[in-house]
């Protein structure tokens, strides 16, 4: 069990792409997001395109792809922070050149429909940044805990999280590497070459505006798939943004763990990580060490 290889740390006055490789984003939160990394001694610079549209899109195909490859090429480039996600990453996928990048990693930041490409930097073997986008950078106020833990990672400060409790946790202790995100997402590139591989991972699922028939479903895939069997550990974060039609009988988390009961690894649900304020940043592709108690959830980097 390899971690991936885990870009250089931030220093001050490194510079940080800002692009948009999905859907379309209101300029002013551009500029939010331009003026908290700039807060933060950081240099950063707008892609071309970032603030473009084509439809519900940042820009064509041709002029997202082109945003996104000039920032992992680019030399001086240490960061590259998604401004939004939406649809549209699925598009970029295969097209992706890692050479330079290889050549001079960065992070990678962003989740929802960042969700694609942290599957393709992890099929390439690189650790990347499961963490709030430009919205939250730009409305959230300076003492934000997700935003400063953002930062802390990206200056090589990484963190231990404690979450609370919840009633269908199944307790134990593992080590294994962190792979997940968006469960929609990820689900869709299931049997390609950016699926997830499922062993030695300790997997973290969210979504939005997803039927709770429709989660079930998924996860069901992952269970018939041999997925969940081969998992170290599970966190089940934010499940948002739907309507409760009960037309499972039961909650989507109760359904959720009904689903896992017969696993003897740790599982937590309730974790703080999602389309919701409380979004904690998880390094997608390291070591990892998952402590669920009767009275804690740890999450060690």
């Amino acid at each position: 069990m390899n971690s991936l290889i885990s870009p250089p740390y931030l220093q001050k006055g490194d510079k940080v792409a800002i692009v948009s490789p999905s859907s379309k984003i209101d300029k002013n939160l551009l500029t939010g997001a331009y003026k908290k990394l700039e807060s933060w001694g950081l240099n950063p610079q707008f892609g071309k395109y970032a603030g473009n549209s084509s439809g519900c899109f940042a820009g064509t195909i041709k002029q997202r792809l082109e945003d996104f490859q000039s920032a992992m090429d680019a030399d001086d480039v240490k960061a590259i922070l998604c401004s939004r996600g939406g649809y549209g990453a699925i598009h970029l996928i295969d097209k992706l050149d890692f050479t330079r990048f290889g050549e001079h990693p960065k992070w990678m930041i962003g989740f929802s429909d960042i969700t694609a490409l942290h599957n393709v930097f992890q099929a390439h073997g690189f650790a990347s940044l499961h963490a709030p986008m430009a919205h939250h950078l730009s409305v959230e106020p300076e003492n934000d805990p997700c935003s400063l833990q953002l930062k802390d990672i990206l200056f090589g400060e990484l963190p231990q999280y404690n979450c609370q409790p919840h009633k269908l946790n199944q307790t134990g202790h593992a080590h294994g590497i962190l792979r997940g995100g968006n469960m929609s997402v990820f689900y869709g590139l299931r049997g390609t070459t950016f699926d997830i591989p499922a062993e030695g991972t300790i997997l973290f699922i969210e979504d939005v505006s997803e039927r709770p028939h429709a989660i079930e479903r998924m996860m069901y895939n992952l269970k018939l798939g041999g997925v969940l069997e081969k998992l170290s550990g599970l966190i089940v974060g934010q499940f948002t943004e739907y309507n409760e039609d009960n037309s499972l009988g039961k909650s989507v988390y109760e359904a959720l763990s009904d689903l896992v009961k017969e696993y003897s690894y740790p599982i937590c649900f309730n974790f703080p990580v999602g389309h919701v304020t409380n979004n904690l940043p998880l390094i997608n592709g390291t070591k990892v060490e998952l402590i669920v108690t009767h009275k804690s959830v740890e999450l060690k980097f």
